[in-house]
């Protein structure tokens, strides 16, 4: 058997930071589409009235997440026997090419019914491939670190998928404040940032192809000759398959609601407009993608469980709260406050919870074992988050929303709280199975 020297620190960080930039980079394309539905929504839907739009949307956003769990699956089973490397240069070209498709689809004045369908068909392809990127980037970006560190910089998973976020913004801000007006952006400015995404994929592309393999699919490589099928092997696990099911659902919900929602949130519920919802998210998230790694190093020293359980508590008693001042404040400064509150109480849980799920599952499986159970849960829990919010809005009952975030948040909350803590427990610090 031939015995490879280990990864410099060098070397650790260069591969950290290339997975962690197509992490990035993957993550505007799927975002991206949240960030602009308010300028390309008539584009694709009938003219009614603006919630039924943005529901129509949001609805296919949704079902975007329908493909998340195949694409955990797919690139789970590829991540763990030909490799993570693999997998992550896959996932981003499918990305690049569901890109290209939204920037070039006709509108509904043009094709009819074609116009949506062919935007849910983008959205599948893109589905398909973020629902494997998660799984890959977790496990790629722990498997990347030292044991001592690996909080710190598994936490760089989500400064890179905020990160993407921020980028769609600041790309929405430029195109609002600079170059184009609002006319343009309703009419094909919305056009340009999915073509924008397109070409940094590509780029990501080359990057990727030239990162390092990591040193624990290595080892496994020589030390088995055939694996058993991942899907097979992962269901010797089912406690930790469940667990990663109920640390996520309350999370993902959060997640998915203080970042992709709040937006519209602003506009069509808090009276702000598109512009300033636009900048305060913007602020938001920024602050929210400096706050990871200081969460994910302070696991480092006192473990992961003690931040899951001050999320879940914290989520559980201020969602209320903080939706209902934000419903009825008219103070900016307030409205950035609750925001940045909402989204510190969230980063207990994203700041850690990729490298909590990788270290729930020996290297075999990882990848499968981190990316399929979450898609799924995220499919359920976090895609289905804004047309569950719209549905009670337009039914007259937004309120709703709040009690639904704050329950869903409780049960994570029992799972928090019973769960080990797999910073002293590891699966990554044993011999494989």
């Amino acid at each position: 058997m031939s015995i490879k020297p280990p990864l410099s620190s060098a070397t650790r960080i260069r591969s950290i930071a290339g997975g962690a930039l197509g992490n990035l980079v993957e993550w505007y394309d799927w975002y991206v589409y949240s960030a602009f539905a308010l300028y390309f929504s008539a584009a694709f839907f009938p003219a009614v009235d603006q919630t039924a739009q943005l529901l129509q949307s949001a609805g296919i956003f949704a079902l975007g997440f329908i493909m998340r769990p195949l694409g955990g699956w797919l690139f789970g089973v590829v991540g763990d026997r030909y490799g993570r490397k693999q997998a992550m240069t896959t996932s981003v070209l499918l990305m690049s090419f569901g890109s290209v498709l939204i920037a070039i689809i006709p509108t509904y004045q043009q094709i009819g019914v074609l116009a949506p369908i062919s935007l849910l068909t983008a959205r599948l392809i893109q589905g398909l491939s973020v629902g494997g990127e998660y799984g890959i980037s977790a496990t790629y970006l722990s498997e990347m670190a030292t044991p001592e560190r690996r909080g710190f910089f598994s936490s760089f998973q989500y400064v890179t998928l905020v990160g993407g976020q921020v980028l769609a913004l600041a790309v929405q801000l430029i195109l609002q404040y600079f170059l184009l007006t609002e006319e343009q952006l309703h009419h094909w400015g919305w056009r340009i940032p999915f073509a924008i995404g397109a070409i940094l994929s590509i780029v990501v592309l080359y990057i990727r192809s030239r990162l390092h393999e990591t040193e624990a699919f290595n080892e496994l490589k020589e030390k088995h000759a055939t694996l058993r099928h991942p899907v097979v092997e992962l269901w010797r696990h089912p406690k930790s398959v469940l667990l990663v099911v109920g640390l996520t659902m309350g999370g993902t919900l959060a997640f998915y609601t203080y970042t992709t929602y709040m937006q519209k949130f602003l506009v069509n519920s808090a009276g702000v407009s598109k512009q300033l919802s636009t900048v305060l998210t913007f602020i938001a998230l920024l602050v929210f993608a400096g706050l990871q790694p200081t969460f994910g190093a302070l696991s480092d020293r006192i473990g992961r469980k003690p931040l899951l359980i001050g999320f879940g508590i914290a989520g559980t008693i201020a969602t209320i709260p903080i939706f209902s001042l934000l419903s009825s404040t008219t103070s900016i400064v307030v409205i950035l406050a609750l925001m940045i509150a909402a989204l510190m109480i969230v980063s207990g849980y994203t700041s850690i919870n990729a490298v909590v799920k990788a270290e729930l599952f020996p290297t075999n499986i990882r990848t499968l074992g981190v990316g399929l159970p979450y898609a799924l849960t995220v499919a359920i829990f976090g895609g289905s988050a804004e047309y569950i919010a719209l549905s009670f809005k337009q039914a007259g009952h937004e309120a709703y929303f709040y009690y639904y975030i704050t329950g869903t948040i409780a049960i994570s909350l029992l799972v928090y709280i019973f769960m080990r803590d797999t910073k002293q427990d590891s699966a990554m610090d044993h011999p494989e199975q």
